[in-house]
């Protein structure tokens, strides 16, 4: 091959790339508009006569916590005034080297209780289990530290007695309403295993003894420009795979489960770099191979917020633990890949996942280079490029607009003008610079998964907004 050709193939390749991406992306930008749509025309009947007030399913709410003796007290007062009939809530204390537990114990009367604990699913040893003397549906789980979301999680379920399992990150800030809405998939469709929540930046907003007081957009760039991102993430990804039963990932921070099922998947996975995605894999598999009619889906309202880091440094581990987690939980199961009776999530979303998700930075990563070797070489036509990164930005800002959009004329989150100025104008220059650097991340995580190389899980710095509220 000489290097003429091998200019052309690579031009053809990133082509293919650059239109499979997008009409990807613009697929599921339709799907998911006319999914929205769908679902608010039955939301404000279902608001209006409350139609399943006599039927709700009780909840078991698990709140996993390592460290958390600064916010832990708020978070559980917030999370025992949540609007449903019936629900307990499991702080599981994961070996904390800090006040947590005792905070917990002063604040709430924690008690031991010598009531009988089955482990169905794996985890560490648990010492004990506290219950509340004031609140009847507050019990909290003390255990020996597993190393991991995942473990603490299934220490959690093990003590679950309702049918339903939610698990909430520590300092995951909820709305009053949050069970109420994201339950309704499970009373609509008794296929339903399980159920993701939207997940929005909390950082700039206003958060009063643990519920938002006051939507605000964050002063930091970097968490300016997940609230973009985020907005796509879910309005569209979420949203776009839902409708077709493809959805392979409901979020950590936010996320109910049919327990029976949850616990024959076998829990979440402890080694699991991406816990929460490879539950949902597995989830899929085991229905599946069991033949049996199942929902896995998503609420589009907003029912959550979690913090979103705001340095490089934090963004970088976490960005580079996604796609770590990401080739991990595909490989763990892979026997999904075109299986002949996987339907959507093996022959469109998994095909999807990994030849522009998984694999797609390396591309990205090689077109970045491709393009400066090709101007500095002189092999480039600069008006062609020019018209390709005008087409390139102009797709990724219409994707990102439009996800903005979106969201004002569903839900109204941001009804002041500034905002939403803020927001488009987030949504141009983020594909200056961010985007790039974003796929070198996304590459080096890749690069981990493929050397087999492990992650240490790091916490973030809490944003200005939650640490005030939590003194």
């Amino acid at each position: 091959m000489t290097l003429q050709d091998f200019v052309l193939t690579g031009q053809w390749v990133f082509l293919a790339y650059f239109v499979g991406i997008n009409t990807g992306y613009l697929l599921q930008n339709v799907i998911a508009a006319h999914g929205i749509r769908k679902y608010l025309q039955t939301a404000d009947q279902y608001e209006a006569e409350n139609v399943f007030s006599s039927l709700d399913i009780p909840i078991s709410l698990v709140v996993p916590a390592y460290n958390e003796s600064v916010s832990i007290v708020t978070s559980v007062k917030a999370m025992l005034q949540l609007e449903y009939p019936q629900y307990e809530l499991i702080v599981v204390n994961d070996g904390s080297t800090d006040d947590t537990l005792q905070k917990l114990i002063d604040e709430f009367g924690m008690q031991e209780f010598p009531e009988a604990y089955r482990a169905r699913v794996e985890s560490t040893e648990v010492r004990s289990v506290y219950r509340s003397t004031r609140i009847a549906n507050l019990r909290v789980v003390d255990k020996v530290n597993g190393g991991s979301k995942a473990d603490a999680s299934n220490a959690g379920i093990n003590a679950c007695r309702y049918p339903l399992v939610c698990v909430v990150d520590a300092d995951s800030v909820l709305q009053p309403d949050s069970l109420r809405r994201v339950v309704r998939p499970f009373l609509e469709d008794p296929t339903t295993v399980a159920v993701g929540g939207t997940v929005r930046i909390a950082n700039g907003c206003t958060v009063r003894q643990g519920f938002l007081e006051k939507v605000g957009l964050p002063k930091n760039f970097l968490a300016l420009v997940q609230v973009v991102e985020y907005l796509r993430a879910f309005l569209f990804g979420r949203m776009g795979w839902s409708p077709i039963n493809g959805l392979l990932i409901i979020s950590g921070a936010f996320g109910l489960f049919h327990k029976e099922t949850l616990i024959e998947a076998g829990g979440y996975n402890p080694k699991a770099v991406g816990e929460d995605m490879e539950l949902v894999l597995r989830l899929h598999r085991l229905m599946k191979k069991k033949r049996k009619p199942y929902r896995i889906t998503f609420v589009p309202d907003p029912v959550c917020r979690t913090d979103a880091p705001e340095n490089l440094k934090d963004l970088k581990g976490q960005r580079v633990r996604w796609q770590h987690g990401l080739g991990q939980a595909l490989a763990l199961n892979r026997s999904l890949i075109t299986n002949p009776r996987g339907g959507a999530v093996s022959w469109v979303a998994i095909p999807f996942y990994m030849v522009f998700e998984l694999f797609g930075p390396i591309i990205e990563v090689a077109g970045y280079f491709f393009i400066l070797i090709c101007g500095f070489m002189g092999w480039l036509s600069w008006p062609e490029a020019a018209i390709f990164l005008g087409l390139a930005v102009g797709l990724g800002v219409m994707l990102s607009t439009s996800a903005i959009m979106l969201e004002e004329l569903s839900f109204g989150m941001y009804p002041r003008f500034r905002d939403l100025a803020l927001l488009y104008f987030i949504a141009i220059v983020e594909n200056f610079g961010f985007r790039q650097l974003t796929a070198i991340w996304r590459f080096q995580g890749l690069m981990r998964w493929l050397r087999g190389g492990e992650h240490k899980w790091e916490s973030i710095t809490r944003s200005s907004s939650l640490m005030d509220e939590a003194k």
